[in-house]
């Protein structure tokens, strides 16, 4: 007799109705990336990733992993969702039902062979997918073009050539690295800044 997908898991899926927030660290952690590691990351692990879960709305993808099994790792743009002693972490997971059509859905579904992913390949699929999408990190904390805050985590968005030999580049936070090409006047407003501060060197 075929096993029911609620009955093959410790928990049960959300409903057929709405994405559910889940609590993380109860029957398994995640790790987040942005959507654009995530591409990469999956390509290198082919058919050995878990289920994954997509949010388009965020430009994140979600793994999920054995409970404390990722609690060192340290990587750029890489988040672990897990338990905290004094703070609880959820994660909205959608209803085993929802593919593409939905923001929020299961980009690999889920079912009673693909649950959670092994952390070891994960572990060395986002490495190399950090360095070959986000390119070598920068040295030190940068300035947002967005937002002009510092960030201990910028995104290289730009490379930006003028007339003459120097170039300027151009960073952001990771909450507003993805929108960079859509955001025509804070572009204009960052090119101008550069051009300013090369003229005051």
């Amino acid at each position: 007799m075929a096993t029911s997908t609620a009955q093959a898991f410790p928990w049960a899926p959300p409903n057929a109705m709405d994405v559910e927030a889940l609590p993380v660290g109860e029957w398994w952690d995640a790790i987040s990336a942005p959507t654009s590691v995530a591409d990469r990351a999956l390509e290198l692990l082919g058919d050995r990733s878990g289920a994954v879960i997509q949010d388009d709305t965020y430009g994140k993808t979600y793994w999920l992993i054995g409970i404390d099994t990722a609690r060192s790792w340290c990587m750029r743009q890489v988040r672990v969702l897990t338990a905290l002693a004094d703070e609880g972490t959820l994660l909205g997971v959608p209803p085993v039902s929802w593919g593409p059509e939905h923001r929020t859905h299961w980009r690999i579904p889920l079912g009673p062979d693909r649950y959670l992913t092994d952390t070891n390949r994960l572990a060395r699929a986002l490495r190399r997918a950090v360095d070959e999408v986000l390119g070598p990190a920068p040295d030190g904390r940068q300035l947002c073009y967005r937002c002009q805050l510092p960030t201990d985590e910028p995104v290289l968005v730009a490379i930006e050539h003028s007339g003459s030999v120097a170039r300027t580049t151009v960073y952001a936070c990771p909450a507003h690295a993805r929108d960079y090409s859509r955001d025509t006047v804070a572009q204009a407003a960052a090119r101008r800044r550069a051009r300013e501060f090369g003229r005051s060197r």
